[in-house]
């Protein structure tokens, strides 16, 4: 289902994955710095979830500004809050490489601003922890401030996240979280000798087998 959603004085364009049976848990999902929407991997996790109950939402918004990403995510989650045609219980957010950033920074100042539970965790694909070669500058500041549960689905030879950083970051976080490797894969998740279709299904079944653990947390 294509939608407009208003931002500013703009919309952004979004299309909701819906499953058969009504979804009380559903996730919002953007892209990385490239791209939109329609990037394959986006498509193949929105496809997976909403053929394993969960609604998936997941939008466009180009510019390489975190602080203007960031409040285009915020602008998603409130619209999907207030909507009539999908009532959710709670929603998850996730996005790929600057979008699992924006992602971030997101429940950072919503858990700042209000403490309802509308959201449930996080879901960084190929988060963007520094810049290549550029190690010392790491982009975790949100990341240490988030209380929900949080998973990584990362490279073990992602250029722009290296293995022992990330793990050092996650030492550190306050929230559950977890990390799964996709052994020998770079950013863009590919990987020497596998096809992406097999990689897709490892990831799209590990992100769904999290939620699934963690959907409703609070109410068990």
């Amino acid at each position: 289902v294509k939608v407009k959603i208003p931002f500013g004085n703009k919309h952004l364009d979004a299309i909701f994955s819906v499953p058969e049976k009504k979804s009380t848990y559903g996730v919002v999902l953007t892209h990385g710095a490239g791209g939109d929407m329609n990037f394959p991997h986006l498509m193949s996790l929105a496809a997976y979830l909403a053929s394993h109950g969960v609604l998936c939402l997941r939008f466009t918004c180009k510019g390489l500004n975190i602080v203007y990403r960031t409040k285009a995510f915020k602008a998603v989650v409130e619209y999907l809050r207030l909507s009539d045609d999908y009532k959710l219980s709670g929603v998850f957010l996730a996005g790929r490489s600057m979008g699992s950033r924006a992602a971030a920074s997101v429940i950072r100042h919503l858990s700042q601003e209000d403490d309802d539970d509308f959201i449930q965790g996080l879901v960084c694909l190929s988060y963007l922890l520094h810049r290549p070669k550029l190690q010392s500058k790491l982009r975790d500041e949100d990341l240490l401030f988030i209380r929900c549960p949080v998973l990584f689905v990362s490279g073990s030879a992602d250029e722009m996240c290296e293995k022992q950083l990330l793990e050092g970051v996650a030492s550190k976080m306050k929230a559950p979280k977890k990390i799964h490797w996709i052994d020998k894969a770079n950013h863009g998740m590919a990987v020497k000798g596998r096809t992406t279709d097999d990689v897709m299904e490892e990831i799209n079944t590990e992100v769904f087998s999290w939620l699934r653990e963690n959907i409703g947390l609070e109410h068990k």
